[in-house]
């Protein structure tokens, strides 16, 4: 239940974050160029560091990575929110700050499926992903009601603070958090360690594909998110056309989250890679010109496979990885997806005016159903040694309190 509520809590305070910036670098300077460079600074540390977060998520138990992560992360915010207080906002300083958390969100992101193996028994752990999923699915919905709310009342000092505060608590959660000792392992170099961690994704073929795959979904979903809106708005109705789009979706995403521990799926690898292969319908229905009701449904469609697709991914992953890589191996797997879905959202105007909208929608339409369904494997027989029983005491489900 701590693990729950702290990463829940941890979500909504992830979540805040973009619109307080978007908010108070527009309030502060007025100018796109100054709010892009404050996003970036978030983005580029967090591409960059993954690795090394995934090495010391294997490295260090992951209760104490994460907590760590938040602490910081917390302290960057309340920074953020002083100096907007303090009447400055100055973009050389909200950048900084913004790169500070970047690096923790980078340190942390890979310890979190580490602490759920580490933490929920193999039984249990979809029906644990997939609370995880609805937390952050509602906190997506939550947060830019949250802040936008708090910045209009109060200013975006205030939601900076708010936000530092929800870390905190989540650190404090965390901290009641225990996991088993780790055996000692040979001291190594941050290069073996990395090493060692590809070797384990270069040795699953499955995993590999089914991660390029996902890396394919995440650049169209860049694709979509950036045409959408344009499209919504100069021939769907205006801006609640889109709005109606994104509401549809996110109750998709809600539902399948919710759905996927009480659906019987024997392989859930091929489940996965279906439900990602689902995205070419909203990419479909936006370049054939359909009316706004037929995209939402498609959206709702596409993001229900999401919900789907993220707790099963995380629990195939945890039970064919070795405990001792998963922080690693998951870190490869974030790194093409952080890095694919910026890539689509930047280059999808220019591609659009390049080849025209719909020849890129269609053709993008068959890259994801494409990459997706060729990945669609049988698991084979894990070779993990099983493992031996431990002590209750010393189990690694255990919270001590």
């Amino acid at each position: 239940m701590r693990l729950l509520i702290g990463r829940a809590i941890s979500a909504l305070a992830t979540a805040l974050i973009p619109t307080t910036l978007t908010l108070a670098v527009l309030r502060s300077t007025g100018s796109a160029e100054a709010l892009g460079t404050v996003l970036a600074c978030e983005m580029i540390p967090l591409l960059l560091l993954l690795p090394v977060g995934g090495v010391l998520a294997d490295r260090f138990r992951p209760e104490r990575v994460a907590l760590v992560a938040d602490l910081v992360r917390g302290l960057s915010q309340a920074a953020i929110g002083i100096e907007l207080l303090m009447g400055a906002g100055r973009v050389l300083d909200l950048a900084v700050l913004s790169a500070v958390a970047g690096v923790a969100i980078a340190f942390g992101m890979p310890a979190v499926p580490r602490l759920v193996v580490a933490v929920v028994p193999g039984p249990e752990r979809l029906r644990m992903n997939a609370r995880l999923g609805v937390a952050t699915s509602a906190s997506s919905v939550l947060a830019p009601a949250l802040s936008g709310g708090v910045v209009l009342v109060a200013g975006p000092g205030w939601a900076a603070l708010l936000t530092a505060a929800l870390f905190a608590c989540s650190a404090l959660t965390l901290g009641g958090v225990r996991t088993a000792e780790q055996p000692a392992r040979p001291r190594t170099t941050f290069a073996k360690d990395l090493a060692e961690g590809w070797r384990e994704v270069r040795t699953r073929p499955w995993f590999l594909k089914s991660v390029l795959g996902h890396g394919v979904w995440h650049f169209m979903a860049g694709l979509f998110l950036t045409l959408g809106p344009l499209t919504a708005v100069k021939q769907l109705g205006g801006e609640a056309s889109w709005v109606l789009i994104v509401q549809c979706g996110t109750v998709g995403l809600v539902a399948g989250v919710f759905l996927v521990p009480r659906l019987p799926i024997r392989r859930p690898l091929v489940a996965v890679q279906v439900a990602a292969a689902l995205y070419l319908l909203p990419l479909v229905a936006l370049a054939l010109a359909a009316n706004a009701v037929v995209i939402a449904a498609a959206y709702f469609v596409a993001m229900f496979g999401l919900g789907l697709l993220s707790p099963l991914w995380e629990t195939v992953v945890a039970e064919e990885i070795p405990e001792g890589a998963i922080g690693r191996v998951r870190a490869f797997d974030q790194l093409i997806s952080f890095a694919s879905r910026p890539f689509g959202l930047a280059v999808a105007a220019p591609l659009a005016g390049l080849v025209g909208m719909t020849g890129l929608l269609l053709t993008g339409a068959v890259a994801v159903a494409g990459a997706n369904l060729a990945a669609i494997t049988r698991l084979p027989a894990s070779t993990r040694p099983p493992e031996e029983p431990r002590p209750a005491a010393e189990s690694p489900g255990e919270l001590r309190r």
